[in-house]
This record gives structure tokens, C-alpha cells and sequence, in this order.
């Protein structure tokens, strides 16, 4: 059988969280890491990944199945709902990128319950919000204060750049969502980085990128194709091209003790 995606809401094509979002594994397992923490979700598990956060995720299959439920909740939806039910709020305490949700008698059966609403791993629109609305009184009714994360309209605050920068730079992202994430305008962002790093965002980005792919492959014998996604490389072979212009050889050959880099 192959791979199942069903999905209400649109999936970012960043390894960025646009908007708060729930993730249910029907058969396989999904492993997310988001730049500090490794969260490994199993069948019948799920998380919410919180939004304007950075996440990259490996799935794995399960005899062969793969199959899993993302559920998006967008802010119109959200203000939407809280209009409609007028939950209570209290500051959400946890700051973690990635909240394993606890076991909830009543999320099988919900999911099992959107699977006919689905064509070609898209729900029908008609069913879409009703089915949001649905969800999201079960996870209230579970952990009320689940409702200070996803009622907080907030946007992300102006941080520190440089530790930001060098804690995050191997995900794969635009310029501009590096410069929403530390607080700034596109033209702010790449002011201030040229203060704290000598250099412009793209450009130290890839050398940042191809010094780690450098210390992983001679000092931790890790072989290029192991590690270029992440490392924020798109294909194997842009990050080979960009590794023999930076090294003047190629990271197959990086291992072999006559070569030297100049």
C-alpha cells in the first residue's frame, strides 16, 4: 500500500510552521527535530507543532505503510472559533517547538471519522471547518490550556540574530522567513546581519552549511548523501557543486588522506 498524506489546511514547502499544526501517525513513524529537541512519533501518536517555529521531519514506514493526518489551524479559523465559543485563556507556560499530545480516547475515532471525507488526501471543503471545530474542542476539553497557545495572534519578537542564526542555519528557508522569525523587515534583517556577521545572509549561510558538511564528513565519517538535507541543501548534486567550488574537491573525496584542501 502506498503512502497516505490526508491534510486540511496547506502544507508550507519551507520547513517552517506557518500556522499551529496537529500531527496524527496512523501507520509509521514521523521524526521531527527543531534545531535543539529529536520528537519521535509512533502509531496512534500525535503532536502539535506550534506555529512561526522551524521543523524538519523524517517519516519512516511501517511494514511497508506510511500513513498520517496533518490538521492545520490558521489564524482566521482560530479567531473565528474563539468568537463562536468564547474559551478561556491563561498564558501558555511550555515552550517547546513540538508538543507531544497525551492519549485521548476520543482522537482515534475522530480521525477514523475524516477518512471518508477525503479525495486524493484533500478533505472536502464543505467538511473542512466542521471538522476543524470538532477537533479543536477535543484537544480544549482535553487540555484547556491549550487555548493560550492558539488564541496568542502574536508575532515573532526582534531577537538576538547571531544566536538564532547559528542555531538554525541548516534549515531551508528563505531570507526572508529567517527575517520574520528574528523580528525584522527583509531589509532590517540583512542590515543587521551584515553588522554582527561581515557578510550577506545567503552567502554565510552557505558557508556555514559547508563548514559543518565538512566536520561531519572528515571527523564523523558521514557520507554526503546522509546529510545535505540537513543541512539545508536542496539536491545532492547542488550541494556537491557547492562543496568542490568552496573545497576545490568533491566531499566523496574528502576522505582520501592524500588530498589536501588549499
Amino acid at each position: 500500500m502506498p503512502k497516505s498524506d490526508y491534510h486540511i489546511g496547506v502544507i508550507s514547502p519551507e520547513q517552517f510552521v506557518a500556522e499551529h499544526t496537529l500531527a496524527y501517525i496512523i501507520k509509521g513513524e514521523m521524526h521531527l527535530y527543531d534545531g535543539s529537541n529529536n520528537l519521535m512519533l509512533k502509531s496512534g501518536e500525535c503532536g502539535l507543532a506550534r506555529k512561526n517555529r522551524l521543523v524538519r521531519f523524517r517519516k519512516e514506514k511501517e511494514n511497508g505503510e506510511l500513513e498520517k493526518v496533518f490538521v492545520f489551524f490558521d489564524e482566521p479559523f482560530l479567531r473565528a472559533f474563539h468568537k463562536k465559543h468564547q474559551p478561556g485563556i491563561s498564558k501558555f507556560q511550555a515552550s517547546e517547538t513540538i508538543l507531544r499530545l497525551p492519549e485521548n480516547t476520543l482522537m482515534p475515532n475522530f480521525i477514523q471519522s475524516l477518512l471518508p471525507y477525503y479525495d486524493h488526501g484533500k478533505i472536502n471543503a464543505a467538511f473542512a471547518d466542521v471538522k476543524r471545530e470538532e477537533l479543536l474542542i477535543i484537544l480544549l476539553q482535553a487540555q484547556p490550556e491549550l487555548a493560550g497557545l492558539f488564541f496568542d495572534y502574536g508575532i515573532p519578537e526582534k531577537i538576538n540574530i547571531e544566536e538564532f542564526m547559528n542555531r538554525n542555519y541548516q534549515f531551508n528557508v528563505s531570507i526572508k522567513r529567517f527575517a520574520y522569525l528574528t523580528g525584522r523587515s527583509l531589509s532590517a534583517f540583512k542590515r543587521d546581519f551584515k553588522q554582527v556577521f561581515n557578510d550577506t545572509p545567503s552567502h554565510w549561510l552557505v558557508q556555514r552549511r559547508l563548514q559543518e558538511a565538512y566536520f561531519l564528513i572528515k571527523k564523523k565519517n558521514q557520507k554526503p548523501a546522509e546529510i545535505y538535507l540537513e543541512l539545508g541543501f536542496e539536491t545532492l548534486s547542488h550541494f556537491s557543486y557547492a562543496f568542490k567550488k568552496h573545497f576545490g574537491m568533491a566531499p566523496t573525496e574528502l576522505s582520501t588522506p592524500l588530498k589536501k584542501i588549499l
